[in-house]
């Protein structure tokens, strides 16, 4: 007992509370990168959950698998090309304009392909997508959180 109580009032140096890493300038706080790795989550896994419980024929539920991964694809390739030309780093043209057409095309095929589908009621389409559109848009900021991290840490 008497070891117990020298402990503490001998003590040379007070404990200092460990420190969280530094934010450097132009990083992301957590919360935003949480935020938007959360709704990328919560997006994907809500259009999977509801192509999983969908009624609708294997092949289509196939159909909006590929557009959903196209979409996600192709956003994240388009934020980086126009990040990339931004910052002067060189894109070719041809790079640049199929990263377009491929949102494009991602975004009107699932908009086709809904406006079309009989089987599935007005609501669900509307599921669909709002979830593909928080898919795409969350992947994107997902993307340039992991970006600005690590050019804020002298990564790249």
């Amino acid at each position: 007992m008497t070891s117990e109580n020298g402990n503490l009032f001998n003590r040379e140096r007070p404990e200092e509370p460990e420190r969280k890493p530094e934010r450097k300038e132009g990083e992301p706080t957590a919360a935003f990168k949480g935020a938007s790795l959360a709704a990328l989550l919560i997006g994907v896994a809500a259009y999977l959950l509801g192509l999983y419980n969908a009624t609708m024929e294997l092949n289509e539920k196939g159909y909006y698998f590929a557009i959903l991964i196209f979409g996600l694809y192709s956003a994240v390739s388009l934020q980086k090309a126009v990040r990339d030309r931004d910052e002067g780093i060189p894109v070719t043209n041809i790079y640049y304009g199929i990263s377009w057409f491929a949102l494009i095309v991602s975004i009107l095929l699932m908009a086709i392909g809904l406006y079309n589908a009989g089987s599935i009621i007005l609501s669900e389409k509307g599921f669909y997508g709002m979830a593909f559109v928080l898919s795409i848009f969350s992947a994107i900021t997902v993307q340039k959180n992991v970006r600005d991290t690590q050019k804020a840490r002298g990564l790249e």
